[in-house]
């Protein structure tokens, strides 16, 4: 593939869902694997729906992956500019073109008016199309002021075009319709713009959503209108909840890029778990690093039905990314994670500690659950013991008997992890108990957490002191 030319246009409308995030991300990988070009355009033009500071949380998102832009509205380019709302005067020179050629009229209708309308095709039962309903002065605009929309003349008839992804595709003439292309604020539709931008930018790839795909045949009714080529489309499928029955929404948990990165889920993560919502190599393979997804990307290997959001498969892969981590690096990016107990501990026993919590770490704020009880003593929680299930089995005495049995064994053991796991295998033997039932034990007395690192090495680090005066402590208590 030569000169490959992507982008990614949201609209600065809210937060950065993993839907639109995967558009950027596609588009993005398509460009770096022929040394293309990824272009961001942000498309401002519905005033009504812009949300201040969207523009910079998009970027925010992009950088947060990784996804560097060759041209677009942080860096500049050769096409600027690539806000929208700075090109009005371009798309009313286009719009001209297009009353020029007797293929756009000014719609003389209120909002109140093409109600009507809808509502008398409603009580029909036929579908509600405003070519149905085109003026007379349609067929002899020459100039348009601008005090009401601006509509778009099609000529309604049969499509078949290629998708990337969803195939051969084909319309008939009952779905093409005459829409704005102007509204009366100035600013121009999506639908009408987008076309203009990408024709005019080069784009050669438009990687978008499953929702645009019924507009697609007014597209190429407009593409043919301007005269101008369209590029290749490439459609993605939507990413469904978790039950795989709807597209997924903030009702099913969806939430903002940047809220996954404060919940303690790497950039890399995020990157290989949106790159395989809808696209596989075509081998068993399921976590990717950067290069590997620029390697092996392509659009025919995205799916045609909606990808699966599955959020403990999320999770297995944070932990899979976390485990690969260098210790330093792992340093670096717990900073902000700690709890606020461990802002006096020195550095050295700090490290101690993340590197025995590296492997059971799903999510980096996991940091403050599996690492509270190293700077601070537990307090002692019984219900915890009750509710286990296996320890839930014995009454208290035997709790306090296995505990105590346990100190004493511990007291003369070199607290050394190796040294501590033979003590406890002989403790084993000694009480008959199985090591879920006595090895549970024991954590929780020196912890009173939920999870832990395993239990030898958790001890060492604790050291002797802190050890026997917890299993003291909770035999007291």
């Amino acid at each position: 593939m030569t000169n490959i030319r992507t982008r990614f246009a949201p609209s600065p409308t809210g937060f950065m869902h993993v839907g639109g995030i995967r558009t950027a991300l596609f588009a993005w990988l398509l460009a770096r694997q022929s040394n293309g070009r990824f272009v961001l355009r942000l498309e401002d033009t519905d005033k009504n729906r812009e949300v201040e500071g969207s523009g910079e949380h998009i970027i925010q998102c992009l950088d947060l992956l990784g996804l560097n832009r060759d041209e677009g509205v942080d860096v500049g380019g050769e096409y600027s500019p690539y806000l929208q709302s700075e090109r009005l005067d371009i798309y009313r020179e286009w719009a001209q073109k297009l009353i020029n050629t007797g293929r756009a009229y000014a719609d003389p209708y209120t909002t109140q008016e093409v109600q009507k309308f809808r509502e008398q095709a409603q009580a029909e039962k036929r579908p509600f199309l405003y070519r149905n309903h085109r003026p007379e002065s349609a067929e002899q605009v020459t100039t348009w002021d601008g005090s009401t929309p601006l509509r778009f003349k099609s000529e309604p008839k049969e499509y078949n075009w290629h998708d990337e992804v969803m195939g051969d595709l084909h319309s008939g003439p009952e779905v093409i319709d005459d829409f704005i292309l102007i509204k009366s604020d100035g600013y121009p539709t999506y639908n009408f713009a987008h076309i203009v931008d990408d024709y005019l930018m080069k784009i050669s790839h438009v990687i978008r959503g499953q929702e645009f795909l019924s507009s697609m045949p007014n597209y190429l009714n407009l593409y043919e209108a301007l005269s101008i080529e369209h590029p290749a489309f490439a459609t993605m499928p939507h990413i469904m909840n978790e039950q795989g029955n709807k597209k997924l929404g903030k009702r099913d948990g969806a939430k903002d890029l940047l809220d996954y990165a404060r919940e303690g889920f790497l950039p890399e993560t995020l990157l290989s778990f949106i790159a395989t919502l809808g696209w596989n190599d075509g081998t068993e393979q399921e976590v990717f690093t950067r290069d590997e997804l620029i390697e092996k990307f392509s659009l025919d290997r995205v799916q045609h039905s909606g990808a699966r959001f599955d959020e403990k498969r999320l999770l297995w892969m944070n932990g899979q990314f976390i485990r690969q981590l260098s210790a330093d690096d792992l340093w670096d990016r717990v900073a902000d994670f700690w709890p606020d107990t461990a802002n006096t501990a020195d550095h050295e026993f700090k490290q101690r500690v993340l590197s025995l919590a590296q492997d059971r770490l799903k999510t980096l704020c996991d940091l403050p659950t599996l690492t509270s009880y190293f700077f601070a003593e537990p307090e002692p929680n019984w219900q915890m013991i009750s509710d286990n299930k296996q320890l839930g089995k014995l009454d208290h005495a035997r709790h306090i008997e296995l505990l105590g049995l346990a100190k004493t064994v511990l007291e003369t053991t070199d607290f050394s992890a190796d040294a501590l796991q033979e003590s406890l295998n002989n403790l084993l033997e000694q009480t008959g108990e199985k090591p879920g039932t006595l090895f549970s034990l024991i954590r929780f007395a020196i912890t009173w957490a939920p999870f832990s690192p395993a239990l030898p090495e958790t001890m060492e680090v604790l050291g002797r002191e802190h050890t026997l005066q917890r299993l003291q402590k909770a035999i007291d208590s």
